[in-house]
C-alpha cells in the first residue's frame, strides 16, 4: 500500500514539475536555450536579407524607372510593362521553351544524383568510394566559362574530338556543327548541366543513405534479400522523404531554365543565337528599359531559352 502511494506521489510531483516548466517565463526559457535562438536568428536574418528585403525591387515592374529619382519617386505606369511583356513577339515561345527545358532537366537530371548515391552506397572499398566521390564532385567547382570552352573544343567542326571520332568511324561524311543545330542544343545543354551538378546534388542522398539503420539491411539479408533487392526494399523507401523534398524544390524552379550556361554556349557561335535566346539578353540587345526587363524577372522568365523553336 505504501509502495503504491509513493509511486502515485512521484507521478503527481512529475506532473507538477512539467506544469511548472510549461509556465516558465519566456525570457528564462530563452536564456536557457540561448544558443538555439542565436542559430535561429542567424537563419532568419539571412532569409530576410536575401529573400524579403530585395522584394522591394519588384516595384520597378510597375514603374517607369528614373535612375536619378530612384525607385520610389519614379512615376507609376501600372500594368503597362506587363502589357509590353505579353505583347512581346517571342514571349509565349520563350515561356514554352523555358518550361520544356526545365522539364527535360527534371526528367533526366533529377534521377541522376539518386542513382549515383545508390551506386556509391554499394561500393565496399572505402578508398575507391572516396576517389569516385571526389572525381564526381569536382565539376561543380568548375566555372561555366571553362565548361563552355571545353564543350566548344570537343564539339568543334575543325579538329573537335567528337567530330574526329565520328569521321574516323565513318559514322558521318562531314563534320557536324553541334552547337549550331537546334536538334542537338537541348541535349548538349542538359547533358552538360547533369555532368556538372550530379556529384554535388548527390551529397544529400548519400547523407540520407548513411543515416539508415544497418539493422534493416541485416533483417533483409536474413530474409534472403540480395543486395539489389535490399536497394529497392530498404534504401529507396528510407530516402523517399529527401527525394520528395528535392523534387518539390526542382519543380519550384521550373521557370528558371538557366542563364549563364545558355548564354555561354550560344555566345560561341552565331548560328545558335537564334535558337537559344534568353529573355533578358533579347531585351538588352533591343534596348529595352530596365523596368521592362524587371517585369520579365517578376514573371520568372528572365532566363528562358527559346531554342529550337
Amino acid at each position: 500500500m505504501r509502495t503504491q502511494a509513493a509511486a502515485a506521489g512521484r507521478v503527481i510531483k512529475r506532473q507538477e514539475r512539467r506544469v511548472a516548466e510549461k509556465r516558465e517565463p519566456f525570457l528564462k526559457y530563452a536564456r536557457k536555450n540561448a544558443i538555439l535562438y542565436v542559430m535561429l536568428a542567424i537563419g532568419l536574418s539571412v532569409i530576410i536579407l536575401f529573400k524579403y528585403f530585395p522584394m522591394y525591387g519588384v516595384l520597378i515592374a510597375f514603374k517607369d524607372l528614373d535612375v536619378v529619382k530612384g525607385i520610389w519617386d519614379s512615376p507609376w505606369v501600372g500594368w503597362d510593362n506587363f502589357t509590353y511583356l505579353f505583347s512581346f513577339p517571342d514571349f509565349y515561345n520563350v515561356l514554352k521553351n523555358s518550361i520544356l527545358i526545365s522539364l527535360y532537366r527534371i526528367l533526366w537530371g533529377f534521377p541522376a544524383p539518386i542513382l549515383l548515391a545508390l551506386v556509391l552506397n554499394e561500393v565496399r572499398r572505402q578508398r575507391v568510394k572516396r576517389v569516385v566521390q571526389t572525381v564526381v564532385y569536382l565539376p561543380h567547382f568548375i566555372s561555366w566559362v571553362v565548361v563552355a570552352g571545353m564543350l566548344t573544343s570537343m564539339l568543334a567542326v575543325d579538329g573537335g574530338t567528337i567530330n574526329s571520332i565520328l569521321t574516323a568511324l565513318h559514322l558521318t561524311d562531314e563534320p557536324i556543327n553541334f552547337l549550331s543545330e537546334p536538334k542537338y542544343f537541348w541535349t548538349i545543354l542538359v547533358s552538360a548541366n547533369i555532368w556538372k551538378t550530379v556529384g554535388f546534388n548527390a551529397i544529400i542522398f548519400i547523407a540520407a543513405i548513411a543515416g539508415i539503420n544497418p539493422e534493416l539491411y541485416e533483417a533483409a539479408s536474413v530474409d534472403g534479400a540480395s543486395r539489389l533487392r535490399q536497394m529497392f526494399i530498404v534504401t529507396l523507401p528510407c530516402i523517399v522523404p529527401q527525394i520528395m523534398i528535392m523534387l518539390i524544390m526542382n519543380i519550384a524552379q521550373i521557370l528558371n531554365a538557366g542563364f549563364e550556361d545558355i548564354l555561354l554556349l550560344t555566345n560561341n557561335g552565331a548560328g545558335n543565337a537564334r535558337h537559344a535566346e534568353t529573355g533578358s539578353r533579347r531585351s538588352g540587345r533591343n534596348g529595352v528599359s530596365f523596368h521592362k526587363a524587371t517585369t520579365t524577372e517578376f514573371h520568372g522568365v528572365s532566363s528562358p531559352c527559346s531554342s529550337c523553336w
